[in-house]
């Protein structure tokens, strides 16, 4: 039951990534060939490898991570608030920094993971970036011989699906259909790719990642029946 789990000992994530490279005629020639054969069930033979390439970000093969932001529940007598903050800079930077985080203040049993969609995204990709980068995995994302009970990783779209597999719910659309009202965004998921390559904007891609932290907190405390987050709860640190 969620109402039985401490919001201290979870740790709230989102993940912002991009195409390795900008443009498509940047990678080497095994590497297009590579990214033709990777990318053709979804293509079809309609659109070009190179015109799909802009899409490359949501492959951790292809793409790299450029932000993570974390969220976590701070309660002091009764008092609670929800600090945020975000990892961002080179990758490997990134990844080493997320990974001290999770080994020295969310590693134990108790602790646990949780991301909207991060089953199919977020964790899988923070994991394989890491292991293309030479990173040794920490416990929490090292799912290998782990039985699913103790894998401890928790995710907002799972939860709505309550068993429905084919079921899938963009955070957006959860936070409305649960009436949690919706932060002022100036951007999409689908923007972050030029906002990053074009405009050299990374600090609206942080603002964009740590504000869907936070819906994906609303969203969990809403699931569990307890009340929202209030503006003055929120602390960025």
């Amino acid at each position: 039951m969620l109402y039985k789990l401490n919001l201290e000992n979870i740790l709230f994530l989102d993940i912002e990534t991009v195409p390795q490279k900008e443009r498509f005629g940047e990678l080497d020639q095994e590497r297009q060939m590579l990214w033709e054969q990777k990318s053709q069930y979804q293509r079809k033979d309609e659109i070009s490898a190179e015109a799909f390439y802009e899409r490359a970000g949501i492959w951790a093969e292809f793409g790299k991570i450029i932000c993570i932001s974390v969220g976590f529940f701070a309660i002091d007598d009764d008092t609670r608030s929800f600090r945020v903050t975000s990892y961002h800079g080179e990758e490997i930077k990134i990844l080493k920094s997320f990974k001290n985080l999770l080994i020295e203040h969310f590693g134990q049993t108790k602790h646990l993971l949780c991301a909207h969609n991060g089953k199919e995204f977020d964790f899988p990709y923070i994991t394989r970036r890491m292991l293309i980068n030479g990173i040794k995995l920490p416990y929490k994302l090292d799912l290998f011989g782990k039985k699913p009970w103790e894998v401890s990783h928790l995710d907002t779209m799972e939860l709505w699906k309550f068993g429905d597999y084919k079921h899938y719910t963009s955070l957006k659309l959860l936070a409305n259909v649960l009436d949690i009202p919706s932060p002022k965004e100036d951007m999409d998921g689908s923007m972050v790719r030029d906002v990053y390559y074009k405009e050299n904007d990374l600090d609206r891609i942080i603002t964009y990642c740590e504000l869907d932290v936070v819906t994906t907190a609303q969203v969990f405390l809403r699931l569990r029946g307890d009340g929202l987050l209030k503006d003055d709860e929120i602390k960025k640190v």
